[in-house]
């Protein structure tokens, strides 16, 4: 294993999320007066933290999003979550091989650390992930594509940034994970590698990863 860390991002890449929440945040802003396809809500806010949801929403239009935003969003998620969300194909036997050879691994996530463990409960990857394999931008302030989740998430794990290799699928977490100066793999299932500039290998099947690593 050419790595220390192997850091994956949740959403897309553990839990076959996107397609979910992108329907809904696009239904949910287009209710509020705010017309938005889930095309847009793709390309404007997969991988990004609740945050630049609000800001992209005021600076577009002048209007800020309702304060119980959050709340109502995450509960329509939830709630379809419960229902619909399947682990992304392969990921488990990923994981299995890690946790066999004694990888370390963790998620970084710009989703809540209750989104990331409903998921998880939800697929039974919560197996995998115990407290201290989790990380949130809850736990930093500032979301992809900023690097703080990503660096404090190798400092937690005690390995250097340089040693470690993050699994992303969206532009902003390549983007931060590069600013963090950790290598990336790109997963191609929904985003083109064209759109994952900076990623250094790239992957359309999650069995393929474990190649990969080695």
């Amino acid at each position: 294993m050419r790595y220390d860390l192997v850091i994956f991002d949740n959403d897309g890449v553990l839990v076959d999320s996107e397609p979910i929440s992108n329907r809904l945040l696009a239904a949910y802003l287009t209710e509020l007066g705010h017309p938005t396809s889930y095309e847009d809500s793709v390309r404007d806010y997969m991988g990004s933290a609740m945050h630049r949801v609000h800001d992209l929403v005021e600076e577009r239009t002048g209007r800020r999003l309702p304060v119980d935003f959050d709340d109502v969003f995450h509960g329509r998620v939830f709630a379809a979550f419960e229902r619909d969300l399947k682990a992304v194909a392969g990921v488990e036997e990923v994981l299995q091989k890690l946790a066999a050879d004694s990888v370390p691994y963790c998620v970084a996530s710009s989703g809540s650390h209750e989104r990331i463990r409903v998921g998880h409960r939800t697929t039974g990857l919560d197996r995998w992930f115990d407290e201290e394999r989790i990380f949130s931008s809850q736990d930093v302030g500032r979301g992809k594509p900023a690097p703080d989740l990503f660096l404090y998430a190798a400092e937690r794990m005690g390995v250097a940034p340089e040693r470690c290799v993050v699994v992303e699928d969206s532009p902003l977490g390549v983007r931060a994970a590069v600013a963090a100066g950790m290598d990336v793999y790109g997963f191609t299932a929904m985003t083109p590698a064209e759109r994952l500039v900076g990623a250094g290998r790239f992957f359309s099947d999650m069995r393929e990863l474990t190649e990969l690593l080695m």
